[in-house]
């Protein structure tokens, strides 16, 4: 880890007669002693017998070690490359709160709490997850008190952590490798109590994805059920003698297994994996049974048990994503219709009952949701009286990816009798247009497991607010919402778990890095209020230089006005955009300006600390990151107003901005780049064909540069006809799209202003992208080339859409600082 700054985690083959560099990224990136071939030019082998030929006929006694530079750079950006290494090692160092628990101690005064922590681990390409633990006390209003554990402990191959609701209990999930079982593990405070082997046969690795993810322990900890790939289905044998009846899922030396029907996955992130099913394993008899009564169309995840109530069934409730007519894209697309269902179980707990399951051939399943187009995210109030959830419903019936979210409320019924028919009531409706300082809709980013206030119907969400993340609490029975993270703050708010009435969040903005604040509950006379206090951490400590570059900047968030309302059908979408601007807090010149430009389109870029973006403001840059109308957090009439206007309306918003700060003085027009990733390489290709003069360089992280070829390859062929046509797109979506589909999608696209493009540009793509599939950033990288427009791509064998396994986001990063550097000088 300590020679990072020496290693050179990029090669590339550089053709003598080409302005195209192309890296093979292969893992691990280091020193690696595997040859790399360009996709573009190969050399002759020719070439390496002359030249081993003349290092053999060289004098060995005088012949010193080859200093060759590795290939794609020179002797200027290798120096770039080791002192930029250095510091980004720096910042890729910084830890990260992945979860929290809060624990009541047995005095009810100190509680306990564990942080689950992750810091990427380079050298082995994977996170290094470890737990450390401290108790609190609340020794004042002005004053709480942690006392961290000395260190930490490592998590090693643990999938999953899950306390039991009393807190005595504590699930370890570790899934299998190869063909290895499912691992699970009971904790006590002071040992392991119980471990359960779960072979392939009964099912594949429980779902740890934070989508179809559900574990739950029942009332009385002796049932956890979890979702899980269901087992591999059998498959077709054939030896000598032809097909063997008879399929079985044993492997035999004598015979090989066919094919059988392709199976259809949920695209990206999902490649390989299997159904998601139900299943809930008995802790006191180890034994796993599959829960029956389930549709096989149906993909289920985030299960939790229904309150018991004594005398009446016992159900378990779950998210249920049907599989018809196809299975598309659904990681992080809102808009894959879903319901809450209810399935009747047995009670699994004694044996007798485990015996009589074989004759029970029916189990009752109930959609709780019928009336309503999309229901995740089920939490029963502590009392078990009601059920919330939240709904996907603007994102379903538009057709947009991700939308303005609600809250909705059903009465769970005392008699446990359950109905398709139960009445679904409003909590917070989706908001269109809000007026100033009001709420802008709810835009809800993490999921507690136990969201609930001492009162029993408060529960604590984090959602966007414009640029930021905020901590709201909401009264589910009267509707009321209150922002409780501090509303004169600029910075970024997440909550992490609850201790009682009081809520542990972090903080954090573009160059603060994260600060655990603990937020109390005031109630005075009148009112409530919240007071947060300070928290000193271990986690989030940075090196000394990072902490003084940090310090050395400063950020705002900008209100953009609209340049040109006429167009503006909705008045949320004439209201202004905004962006965070980063900048050094010295007085003279502006340094060079890198826009950076989010995906999606309907996602959002926050006002919290980004690791990758402080080491950009940190080598030199000022950052101008845009939230475009279409972004989330805004309301639904500006979300909205982007569909059919990809393109245009997206790339004006981001040429505004840029000429915002520039009248302002803050950026000189002569030194500014542009940086996205997935839509945000949308836009990137699409400004710099569009406003060819105005960038001296470019970087597009798996970018969109043609519709109309990506519409018959990606996972999401109908984001494709959404985009580009509207909300009219979702009805017109076809898996065979029309001649002049085509045309539209290509006039909408990068790459048909690409005859404009001048600036020098950078593509960073991952070989395993089923989002955007690397032949479409590949297709346009090699059209600049073909027009003589210096490029270079790096291309990651095996990463997906988001480029995120460390080495390769460390090597994303660093090649967009030296590139970026060799044309802002």
């Amino acid at each position: 880890m300590r020679n990072l700054a020496l290693a050179l985690p990029s090669f590339s083959r550089v053709s003598p007669i080409s302005n195209l560099s192309v890296t093979l990224a292969a893992s691990p990136p280091f020193f690696s002693p595997q040859p790399r071939c360009s996709l573009f030019h190969f050399t002759p082998i020719s070439h390496y017998i002359k030249k081993l030929s003349a290092i053999l006929a060289m004098d060995s006694t005088k012949a010193g070690p080859v200093n060759e530079l590795p290939v794609g750079l020179d002797e200027a950006s290798e120096e770039e490359y080791a002192s930029q290494s250095k510091l980004l090692q720096e910042f890729t160092s910084i830890s990260s709160i992945d979860k929290a628990w809060t624990f009541k101690s047995d005095n009810g005064i100190v509680s306990q709490a564990m942080f689950s922590i992750s810091q990427p681990n380079l050298l082995a390409n994977k996170k290094r997850k470890y737990m450390l633990s401290t108790s609190i006390s609340k020794e004042s209003n002005n004053n709480v008190n942690f006392q961290w554990a000395p260190f930490p402990v490592e998590m090693t191959g643990v999938s999953l952590i899950v306390p039991s609701p009393s807190g005595s209990k504590l699930l370890l999930i570790r899934n299998p490798e190869n063909e290895s079982p499912s691992q699970f593990e009971i904790w006590s405070p002071s040992q392991l109590e119980k471990e359960f082997q779960i072979p392939q046969s009964v099912h594949g690795s429980v779902y740890a994805d934070g989508w179809f993810e559900g574990i739950s322990w029942n009332s009385d900890e002796s049932l956890i059920a979890y979702v899980a790939e269901e087992p591999s289905p059998c498959k077709p044998s054939f030896d000598y003698q032809g097909y063997k009846k008879g399929a079985t899922k044993d492997k035999e030396c004598s015979s090989w297994k066919g094919q059988g029907d392709w199976e259809e996955e949920w695209g990206e992130c999902y490649a390989g994996k299997r159904q998601p099913a139900l299943f809930v394993i008995n802790l006191n008899s180890g034994k796993v049974h599959a829960v029956k009564g389930i549709v096989e169309s149906l993909s289920v995840g985030q299960v939790v048990w229904a309150p018991p109530v004594e005398g009446t069934d016992q159900y378990l409730v779950f998210v249920g994503w049907s599989a018809d007519p196809r299975k598309l894209g659904i990681k992080y697309c809102y808009n894959r219709p879903c319901a809450l269902y209810a399935v009747k179980v047995p009670p699994y707990k004694s044996e007798a009952a485990e015996s009589d399951l074989k004759s029970m051939e029916e189990l009752t399943l109930v959609n709780l949701t019928q009336s309503i187009s999309s229901a995740f995210f089920p939490r029963f109030s502590p009392d078990g009286k009601f059920l919330v959830f939240l709904s996907a419903k603007a994102s379903v019936d538009s057709g947009a990816h991700s939308a303005t979210d609600s809250l909705y409320r059903i009465d769970w019924p005392t008699d446990g009798k359950l109905c398709s028919s139960t009445k679904i009531m409003d909590v917070i409706p989706i908001v269109n247009c809000a007026e100033d300082g009001h709420l802008p809709g709810l835009y809800c980013s993490s999921r507690l497991s136990k969201p609930w206030l001492s009162d029993g119907c408060t529960m604590i969400l984090s959602s966007y607010w414009h640029s930021c993340q905020v901590t709201l609490s909401v009264n589910v029975l009267s509707g009321k919402v209150l922002r409780i993270s501090p509303a004169d703050s600029d910075f970024s708010w997440d909550v992490l778990t609850l201790d009682g009435d009081n809520v542990i969040a972090v903080c954090s903005s573009p160059i603060d890095v994260p600060q655990i604040k603990y937020g109390c509950l005031e109630k005075a006379s009148n009112s409530t209020g919240w007071r947060w206090l300070n928290v000193s951490s271990p986690i989030f400590r940075c090196s000394e230089k990072v902490m003084s570059l940090l310090s050395s900047h400063q950020f705002s968030i900008m209100q953009i006005p609209v340049q040109d309302v006429s167009d503006c059908l909705t008045k949320g979408a004439a209201k202004p955009f905004e962006a965070i601007f980063v900048s050094s807090k010295k007085n003279d010149a502006p340094d060079p300006l890198i826009v950076v430009l989010h995906g999606g389109p309907h996602s959002v870029s926050l006002s919290s600390f980004s690791k990758s973006l402080a080491f950009l403001s940190s080598i030199g840059y000022s950052l101008l990151i845009v939230n475009y109308r279409g972004s989330l957090g805004f309301g639904e009439e500006a979300l909205q107003s982007l569909p059919g206007k990809v393109g245009s309306q997206d790339v004006n918003d981001v040429l505004t901005a840029i000429d915002h700060v520039i009248e302002k003085g803050l950026a000189n027009p002569s030194k500014i780049t542009v940086l996205g990733g997935s839509h945000g390489g949308f836009l990137t290709t699409h400004l710099i064909g569009q406003a060819p003069d105005k960038f001296v360089a470019a970087a597009a992280r798996n970018p969109a540069c043609n519709l109309s070829s990506m519409v018959g390859i990606t996972d999401i062929p109908d984001w494709c006809y959404v985009e580009a046509y509207g909300s009219h797109g979702k009805s017109i979506f076809t898996e065979a799209p029309t001649a002049e589909h085509l045309t539209h999608f290509y006039n909408k696209s990068p790459i048909s202003h690409i005859s404009k493009v001048k600036a020098p540009t950078m593509f960073l793509l991952g070989a395993q992208d089923l989002r955007v599939p690397v032949s479409n950033g590949l297709q346009y990288a090699r059209a600049l080339k073909e027009r003589g427009v210096e490029t270079k791509v790096i291309l990651f064998p095996h990463d997906i859409h988001g480029i995120e396994r460390p080495q390769s986001d460390f090597e994303s990063f660093l090649n967009i600082g030296v590139w970026f550097k060799k044309y802002c000088k």
